[in-house]
């Protein structure tokens, strides 16, 4: 069993609203389980960023700054080779798989 403390806090009545829907529909055990696992992605999310700002940190440190150059000619590259993946056609059938710029 996990030690868990009992939490008050005031949250926006949008974001309240939807995680009694997930709840209402089957996507989650109860209010606190959703709000729980919201909580635990983050703290994922925010030592994944740590962890990709120190990497930066000493790529930069070995190779120097990465330029604007750099990072437009990157994203040129990766968008060259992506495949772009709709989703299921109108009638049921299987998302469509496309070069990008293709018709």
């Amino acid at each position: 069993m996990t030690n868990r403390e009992r939490l008050s806090a005031t949250v926006e009545a949008d974001m309240l609203a939807a995680g009694r829907a997930e709840v209402a529909q089957g996507r989650a055990e109860s209010l606190s389980a959703w709000v729980n696992d919201a909580l635990r992605r983050q703290v994922e999310h925010d030592r994944r960023m740590r962890a990709l700002d120190d990497f930066l940190d000493r790529y930069e440190a070995d190779h120097g700054e990465i330029t604007e150059e750099e990072i437009r000619e990157a994203t040129r590259r990766t968008r060259e080779r992506a495949l772009v993946v709709r989703g299921p056609h109108h009638d049921g059938g299987a998302p469509r798989l496309r070069k990008p710029g293709a018709a």
